[in-house]
């Protein structure tokens, strides 16, 4: 699967290329992660260009890799569409086309960054540089007051749709904390448009919350996925570290696909 088919696949399980660590990632490269994530049975993998050293090279080649082994992929921007005053960042969404189309795939996941009130006018512009293109471009929420909250996302997607631009979203169900908001409210309230979910557990630390496995997570995280849309691709996009990363990263694949099919199962009665 690539491009637009891995947002439409039920119980697709994708791997954050982030999930491996940075200094790992960039020593020994995303293309390598990205082929022990196949080995470990993921259906695709998120390409981070935070991570990335050397774009032009570095793309392609995940971009092959991925084509030998049949692996679906997101390109993650690590830039916002609008910058902190408010404009349009065309040259952060330019970069991000660019390396969607190195990476050969049609899924962007960007955040909306500084967008305000006053940016709304330049929706029409960001509609304008994906016209044509086949992107599908998800909106995620981050860890910050300005696209992470409920309220900032909410005024986005509104003032979007009045203008005939409809992105999915990327909902990550940890990020709610790093803002003090509610995952399970912001599940709720988002579930229509969510096409595509970062699994993440969180947990408290002294002054600060960190990205922990679902299962040792201090949130409600079976209730927030069940609140959620059952069909779209799920991301692993928490820590994976052990002495035999592969096996660790397998049963964490495998931990995620038996939750995703017992929620299938329960859903099924309520729809007979």
């Amino acid at each position: 699967m690539r491009g637009h088919d891995v947002m439409t696949s039920t119980n697709t399980i994708l791997v954050s290329l982030s999930s491996f660590g940075a200094a790992e990632v960039r020593r020994h490269g995303q293309r390598f992660f990205a082929g022990l994530a196949h080995d470990a049975g993921a259906d695709g993998v998120e390409v981070r260009g935070e991570l990335l050293t050397d774009p032009q090279s570095e793309l392609p080649a995940i971009a092959d890799e991925a084509g030998k082994r049949s692996l679906s992929l997101v390109y993650s921007s690590p830039d916002g569409l609008w910058t902190a005053a408010g404009a349009l960042d065309a040259d952060a969404l330019d970069r991000a086309l660019q390396a969607t189309a190195l990476l050969g795939t049609t899924v962007l996941k960007m955040s909306v960054g500084g967008y305000g009130r006053a940016s709304s006018p330049t929706i029409a512009s960001l509609e304008d540089r994906l016209a044509g293109r086949g992107i599908a471009l998800l909106i995620e929420n981050d860890q910050t007051a300005s696209a992470g909250t409920l309220a900032a996302l909410q005024a986005f997607f509104a003032e979007a749709g009045e203008r005939g631009l409809a992105p999915g979203m990327t909902f990550d169900m940890g990020n709610w904390h790093w803002v003090g908001e509610c995952p399970l409210q912001a599940a709720q309230a988002c579930a229509p448009r969510v096409a595509y979910v970062h699994c993440k557990g969180v947990q408290r630390q002294p002054q600060r919350w960190v990205a922990v496995p679902l299962s040792e997570s201090a949130a409600p995280w079976r209730a927030v996925l069940r609140a959620l849309p059952p069909t779209v691709p799920w991301a692993i996009e928490y820590p994976l570290a052990g002495d035999d990363l592969e096996a660790v990263t397998r049963a964490e694949i495998a931990a995620l696909r038996a939750l995703a099919a017992g929620q299938a199962a329960t859903r099924e009665p309520a729809q007979r």
